[in-house]
């Protein structure tokens, strides 16, 4: 059984909440809330709330024991980029990509 939580349309690269997500893929439940408390990434504080959903609708909706619980999937989708320009020296335009992501987190019972 599985249980999984999905952050749509966060303001940050998945290159960069890649980086995040590896550092607590496969880990327990317990120590990922553990790594990402501790790592200063912008990334982190936006996969420790999926994280907390994640668990929250594995005890309530297929009641499993949160203690048994790991990280089974960690991955980041590439959500729509906002295209802003920022005016540069003699009437040119640099264009600026202000990137977001689809965060998916699924946590299991380890058996």
């Amino acid at each position: 059984m599985e249980a999984r939580a999905i952050a749509k349309y966060v303001r940050v690269s998945t290159t960069k909440a890649g980086v995040v997500l590896d550092l607590v893929r496969g880990k327990n439940v317990n120590e990922a809330f553990a790594i990402l408390n501790y790592t200063p990434r912008k990334a982190a504080e936006e996969i420790n709330k999926v994280l907390k959903s994640a668990v929250a609708n594995a005890e309530n909706n297929f009641n499993l024991d949160v203690n048994k619980l790991y990280v089974s999937e960690a991955y980041a989708n590439q959500g729509p980029t906002l295209k802003r320009f920022k005016p540069r020296a003699q009437g040119r335009a640099y264009s600026i990509m202000k990137r977001t992501a689809h965060i998916t987190l699924v946590v299991k019972e380890r058996a």
